[in-house]
């Protein structure tokens, strides 16, 4: 399969000296791409490593996967074989079984990638592959992404070397070197969006027009094109991001609307919220922008939503998870990041004019950590009476998508210092304090 060699060396999918994991399930494709590299590796410079999945969702992928284990240990390649309970994934994850199973294998291949066990993921598709992924991306509703379809992988840690090569090259491949591969029987089975158009709709289309794979994947290379130029144009200017928040300037939004959307639609990805997320969810946040009253709010899904605040737009993600890091209170910066630093030291005379919080050193615990809110919380107010942390808050008027990245000074759920608003009536200074913390909130 020359074009594979010519494919990987023009898109630089792989460097020398570098580990490729072949996600293999023993399927045709798989067992084709595991072989060419595994065959290939010398002249590529690279290690091969077959990434083996039992979703155990079929009673038969236990026998797969014992296949691929034994065409491993006969031709000497290192294989990685996992197991998953995908079912009871979906179930506490809320996605649907195809849904589910890709994200599930998913979290193992970028695990291991982040752990250094190798350095990329090989995956098996390929034109056809490409062409139905387009059709369907378009069927949903997407725009120029979705019709770009799948990426070769340049410069990313998901490789697609057969992206070109078609389903009939394959198969003379897998039959010239006699390479054995098992059949998944759901393959049949058009209850699957994929399966329908593959076993359906695709043969009456290359019936009518025989090359309608290649042109479809043509298309969507143009398409490809065209996205990265409107990408590069859509530039981060006037846009603030950190700690689970992404304010937009209102300026952005007089933009043509494809690069407003993109805009949005990056900031919308780094919130982890662009599922389900639809042109007229991005039409409803312009809207906001440009005639919304400043406070107004609206909720999107995925738990986002979507804020005016004078000139800006903040998204925010609810179903973000509050970071769980946790300090010491130290002299000297803490670099928070996304939020700002902390820069602390111990004084003796109590000049507050030059300080964001002063707080009696003596009445701080040395158990007291700095970290973010969580539930239970409570804050002593100066002058006394306690309240929960989220009440206090509220009544401060801080808003809602700021209260999970405020850090805190705590001692289990008591709060002594709320960073950038107040100190507790706990240890606030007095006329018996000697010693100070003294300390500066310089916000990013």
């Amino acid at each position: 399969m020359k074009n594979i060699e010519e494919l990987i060396k023009q898109e630089n999918l792989i460097s020398n000296n570098e580990t490729i994991g072949v996600a293999c399930s023993g399927g045709r494709d798989s067992m084709a791409l595991l072989h060419f590299l595994d065959t290939n590796k010398a002249a590529f410079g690279c290690n091969i490593a077959a990434v083996n999945i039992d979703h155990n969702i079929r009673p038969e992928s236990k026998n797969d996967s014992m296949f691929v284990k034994e065409y491993c240990k006969q031709h000497n390649i290192k294989c990685l074989s996992y197991s998953l309970d995908v079912l009871k994934y979906c179930k506490e994850k809320r996605f649907t079984l195809e849904e589910g199973a890709r994200e599930a294998r998913y979290e193992i291949f970028r695990s291991l990638i982040n752990n250094g066990v190798v350095n990329k993921i090989a995956l098996g598709h390929h034109m056809q592959d490409q062409a139905e992924t387009v059709l369907l991306n378009i069927f949903r509703g997407s725009g120029l992404g979705g019709a770009s379809g799948m990426e070769y992988g340049k410069g990313k840690s998901f490789i697609r070397p057969l992206l070109s090569t078609s389903s009939t090259e394959i198969q003379a491949y897998i039959e010239r070197n006699n390479i054995p591969y098992v059949e998944d029987e759901t393959n049949s089975q058009n209850d699957y969006s994929r399966n329908y158009l593959r076993n359906m709709i695709m043969p009456l289309i290359r019936n009518k027009w025989p090359n309608a794979d290649q042109s479809i994947c043509k298309f969507a290379d143009i398409c490809r094109q065209d996205d990265h130029f409107i990408n590069s144009q859509a530039k981060d200017s006037n846009i603030e991001k950190g700690n689970g928040i992404i304010k937009i300037s209102t300026n952005n939004f007089v933009y043509e609307t494809p690069i407003v959307n993109r805009l949005l639609l990056n900031a919308i990805k780094d919130l982890k919220a662009q599922k389900d997320i639809e042109k007229k969810h991005l039409e409803m946040i312009r809207n906001l922008a440009l005639n919304g009253e400043n406070g107004s709010k609206i909720n999107l899904p995925n738990g986002l939503s979507a804020i005016k605040e004078y000139n800006y737009i903040t998204l925010t993600n609810k179903n973000l998870k509050t970071p769980d890091k946790q300090w010491k209170l130290s002299k000297g910066k803490l670099n928070i990041q996304d939020y700002g630093i902390i820069d602390s030291s111990i004084v003796r005379k109590f000049d507050f004019s030059k300080y964001t919080h002063m707080f009696d050193y003596a009445k701080v615990p040395k158990q007291a950590i700095i970290r973010f809110r969580k539930a239970g919380d409570v804050f002593e107010k100066f002058g006394g009476g306690t309240k929960s942390l989220n009440d206090y808050l509220i009544d401060r008027k801080i808003p809602t998508r700021l209260r999970n990245v405020l850090p805190v000074l705590a001692v289990d759920n008591e709060i002594l210092v709320i960073f950038g608003v107040e100190v507790s009536n706990k240890v606030r200074i007095d006329e018996n304090t000697k010693t100070a913390w003294a300390v500066n909130v310089l916000k990013y």
